[in-house]
C-alpha cells in the first residue's frame, strides 16, 4: 500500500455527476438525489485501507452531527475488486452496517467517477457548496495511523462550518493521505 496524497481538484470545480449503486440500500443513487441545499460531501473510501479504518469512527460521528445541520454525505469505493476482494460490494454492505455509516456507500465499478473527481487515495474528501461548486478538498485532519495525533475532523469541520455560513473556506487546504485507489490494469 503506497502512501498517496490527494490530487487537489481545483477549487470552484462543479461536482461531476454520477449514478452508482448503493451497497446499503441496493438502489441507484445520483448526485442530484443527495445534493444538499447547504453542503454536499463526497468521500472516496474503501473497506481495507488502514487510513480509512483509522478515521471511520470519527467520520461517522462527524457525518451524524453535520447531517443534522443539513449537510449531505456520500461515500464511494472505486477499488478494483478483482485484485482487492475485501472491497467487493457485498463486503461494502457489511462494512457500512458494522460501522454505522449514515450515508450511502456507492460502488464505482468502472472507476469513471473516481477519475472524474481526480480522486487518488482513500480517504479523499470533497466539500461542495449549495451550487455544487468545490469549496474544499483534502484531509479530514492531521491524524494518521500511529501518529499519536487524535482524530478530530478539524479540517473538514472548519470547511463545513465556513460553507454553512457562506464564508470562504481557508485557502490553505492540506491534501488527504492514504492508500492509493486500486486502479484496474
Amino acid at each position: 500500500m503506497a502512501l498517496t496524497e490527494s490530487n487537489m481538484l481545483p477549487l470552484g470545480t462543479k461536482a461531476p455527476d454520477f449514478t452508482l449503486p448503493d451497497t446499503i440500500s441496493g438502489k441507484m443513487v445520483d448526485l442530484k438525489s443527495i445534493q444538499s441545499n447547504f453542503a454536499t460531501v463526497v468521500m472516496f473510501l474503501c473497506n481495507h485501507c488502514p487510513y480509512v479504518i483509522h478515521v471511520n469512527r470519527a467520520l461517522v460521528l462527524l457525518a451524524n452531527e453535520y447531517i443534522g445541520r443539513g449537510v449531505s454525505f456520500v461515500a464511494i469505493s472505486s477499488n478494483d475488486v478483482e485484485n482487492y476482494p475485501d472491497d467487493s460490494p457485498s463486503k461494502m454492505t457489511i462494512h457500512a452496517k458494522v460501522h454505522g455509516y449514515p450515508f450511502p456507500y456507492l460502488y464505482d465499478e468502472t472507476q469513471e467517477v473516481a477519475k472524474s473527481y481526480d480522486a487518488a487515495c482513500t480517504p479523499d474528501f470533497y466539500v461542495f457548496d449549495k451550487d455544487l461548486k468545490l469549496a474544499y478538498r483534502g484531509q479530514l485532519d492531521g491524524s494518521r495511523p500511529n501518529s499519536g495525533i487524535p482524530v478530530t475532523g478539524e479540517d473538514l469541520r472548519a470547511a463545513l462550518d465556513a460553507v454553512l455560513v457562506n464564508r470562504p473556506v481557508a485557502s490553505v487546504q492540506r491534501p488527504s493521505a492514504g492508500c492509493n485507489i486500486k486502479w484496474k490494469k
